[in-house]
């Protein structure tokens, strides 16, 4: 009897903690229930972050296309200078490389005739041991003197000395050359342009050279594509006529010219920054800000100059804004907090 009591207990005590385990579980549910709605709702309703990027306007520019080719400076015109008569170079102040100008004295020669005489009178000075022979001595100094026969050496041109074959000091015959100026205004740029490119070479085009050592560029342009060509490299001489010098320099300086030979006018550019490459797909995009948000765009880029790239295709309107920075791995539409990209110095 006793056994069967405990044994309704026991059944009862089951029953109960069943129920009340139904409940919690009832009562757990309806809470998970109520927490994913509103946690639905607030997904809804919470607005997504924005990405900072740095963002660039579309501009309007005018582009050349440009050749490019290595070379030298050159003078078509050098001018030789060489002495009137036989004699002594009693002056001379130049030297290679030094800058002269047209008209400029250079230098002295007197007369190896006169010299002679002027020195004949001296040793008759010397060796005069009465008072009359001194005073005979001394007029004939002095004629001597007055009468040397003295020729300058004038700089027929201004430009640079680029070669010289007598010092001062020195005896000289007559017609001997003494020094060679190379005239300024016919410096030339003599660029070897790459056969590929010949057919897109003009005389009269503009030009700019960039030489070696110095930091501006001189302006010039094409006179024409001179006869010869290199076999080993594949190139054609083009001489390039400069306008834009300062000072004569060095024959024989190195250099690059750019030859314009075709201009883009008024075209959508962008910084370079802005595009993307995919060179598995072989594509170039860019991402521009459209209502705060990102919108990618393939494009077809043009012609490069000094970091910006021409957009050939699609339109583009100046003062979009174009994303310039943080773009890498932006999804399309997502949110974007704009910045203007800070101009380069």
């Amino acid at each position: 009897m006793r056994k069967l009591l405990a044994a309704t207990l026991v059944f009862l005590a089951m029953l109960g903690l069943s129920a009340c385990r139904g409940k919690e579980a009832e009562a757990k549910s309806e809470a998970e229930t109520t927490t994913d709605a509103k946690g639905g709702d607030a997904a809804e309703t919470t607005p997504a972050v924005s990405v900072p990027v740095r963002v660039a306007a579309v501009a309007r520019q005018t582009l050349a296309e440009t050749v490019s080719a290595t070379g030298k400076t050159a003078s078509l015109a050098q001018q030789k200078i060489k002495a009137p008569f036989a004699g002594t170079l009693t002056e001379f102040s130049v030297t290679d490389g030094d800058v002269v100008r047209a008209g400029q004295a250079l230098g002295t020669i007197v007369s190896r005739d006169s010299e002679a005489a002027l020195n004949g009178a001296r040793e008759m000075q010397r060796q005069a041991g009465t008072d009359a022979e001194k005073a005979d001595a001394a007029r004939a100094v002095a004629l001597a003197e007055h009468g040397l026969v003295r020729a300058p050496i004038v700089a027929p041109s201004t430009g640079a000395v680029v070669a010289h074959s007598a010092v001062r000091g020195d005896r000289v015959a007559e017609d001997q050359e003494i020094l060679t100026v190379a005239d300024s205004a016919s410096f030339v740029f003599i660029a070897d342009v790459p056969q590929n490119d010949l057919t897109r070479i003009r005389p009269g085009q503009p030009a700019t050279v960039e030489l070696a050592g110095r930091s501006e560029r001189v302006s010039g342009s094409v006179h024409d594509v001179l006869p010869g060509a290199n076999a080993a490299d594949y190139t054609i001489p083009v001489r390039v006529d400069l306008t834009g010098l300062t000072a004569a320099p060095p024959i024989g300086l190195f250099g690059t010219a750019k030859i314009t030979v075709a201009e883009h006018r008024n075209v959508a550019v962008v910084p370079e920054a802005a595009l993307i490459r995919n060179d598995v797909a072989g594509t170039v995009r860019l991402a521009t800000v459209q209502q705060g948000h990102a919108h990618w765009l393939d494009v077809s880029p043009g012609l490069r100059s000094e970091g910006v790239v021409e957009i050939a295709a699609p339109p583009l309107e100046a003062g979009q804004a174009v994303v310039v920075a943080g773009q890498v791995g932006l999804a399309e539409g997502t949110p974007v907090a704009s910045a203007a990209a800070t101009p380069a110095p």
